[in-house]
């Protein structure tokens, strides 16, 4: 991962599909100090948990022609809206002006749904990008993760 700057006051961003972590970096390039600014959290069961009704089936007009269709997976399609309540959380904040610069850290899915649903105005503030999913680690392990070198961030 190329090393990321997060210079003073810029916010970085964690999540994943289940979970968001919101941080004010309280220190400087050379040495962030990432301070929780928000916790956002989405329960999301299984899909077993979630969907109990079998798969429907679709008939074809021209003869008896029957086939199942795929089941849904609620579990994913929670994880995609979870993505888009952080990209509202992340607009509000951009439009009150609590951050000028972002640097998001999520695993892949996530990142291509938080890119959909975001507005310019917080994709202009979005600095750095880093496709991995970091949510269970301490602040401090961020820090270091993010700040460190390697091939996955794009700046």
């Amino acid at each position: 991962m190329t090393a990321v700057r997060i210079d003073h006051n810029a916010w970085v961003m964690v999540g994943d599909g289940e979970k968001a972590l919101f941080f004010r970096n309280e220190g400087d390039a050379t040495y962030p100090n990432l301070e929780v600014v928000n916790v956002m959290q989405h329960e999301n069961p299984r899909t077993g948990e979630q969907g109990t009704d079998r798969p429907g089936r679709a008939f074809s007009s021209m003869g008896t022609h029957r086939s199942a269709m795929q089941e849904t997976n609620w579990h994913r399609l929670e994880k995609h809206r979870f993505a888009k309540e952080i990209a509202d959380v992340l607009y509000t904040a951009a439009h009150r002006g609590d951050y000028s610069q972002l640097v998001i850290a999520a695993p892949p899915m996530i990142m291509g749904d938080l890119r959909k649903a975001m507005h310019k105005e917080v994709s202009d503030k979005v600095v750095a990008e880093v496709s991995k999913d970091l949510t269970n680690m301490p602040a401090d392990a961020i820090e270091k993760a993010l700040t460190a070198n390697g091939p996955e961030a794009r700046q």
